[in-house]
């Protein structure tokens, strides 16, 4: 489980096919042999992937075919920047919200707004996510947690400060790219129970 406060980034150094699962080698002075071992996750772009092994101070994961159809990982290139996160600790303060690394789709920036020293995005996504995006409600954007601040029938708005700007490659983003979302999973289960109790009734 994450909580989409991003502790770093890392470099994608080699990218290799394998029969249809994609292997990353990722640079991070975040992730390294002595504090990570294999088998733990990681929450890259919103990924939840497994390290699957150390070479030098570089880690590993493998994309599987599934999550190249549903992220952005398809697109994934030499030497792009991804956010990373290190799955939460039970001692840590739960900052941002819960996040579990599943990508439900991905969303098209449309627009990028300054406003001062901040920027506002406004993201086009598929109309069936929309009941799961709530005005300030809580979204997950390439494994970042954000308020969203206005919703329409198929697109949202998210105000970035500086800080997410410069300590995520969000503030890198620009108008056609796409990024990954993870809905709220609180927001999921309201929405599963009371569409239950509308087909007992």
């Amino acid at each position: 489980m994450f909580t989409g406060i991003v502790k770093g980034q890392g470099k994608i150094v080699q990218l290799q096919d394998n029969h249809g699962t994609e292997q990353i080698r990722i640079a991070s002075s975040l992730i390294d042999p002595e504090n990570f071992a294999i088998g733990e996750s990681i929450s890259i772009n919103g990924v939840c992937l497994t390290i699957t092994k150390f070479q030098n101070n570089d880690f590993w994961v493998d994309a599987m075919p599934e999550t190249l159809k549903r992220t952005t990982f398809d697109e994934l290139q030499l030497n792009s920047l991804v956010n990373l996160e290190p799955t939460l600790q039970v001692t840590e303060r739960l900052n941002g919200h819960f996040l579990l690394g599943h990508v439900d789709t991905t969303a098209v920036v449309t627009k990028i707004e300054e406003q001062s020293s901040s920027k506002v995005f406004t993201f086009k996504i598929d109309s069936s996510q929309m009941p799961f995006i709530v005005e300030k409600g809580s979204i997950g954007i390439d494994g970042v947690s954000l308020t969203v601040v206005s919703v329409g029938s198929d697109w949202f708005q998210v105000a970035l400060i500086p800080y997410t700007l410069k300590e995520t490659i969000l503030g890198q983003l620009k108008s056609g790219e796409k990024v990954n979302i993870e809905t709220d999973i609180l927001g999921k289960y309201v929405v599963k129970m009371n569409n239950e109790v509308v087909d007992y009734e």
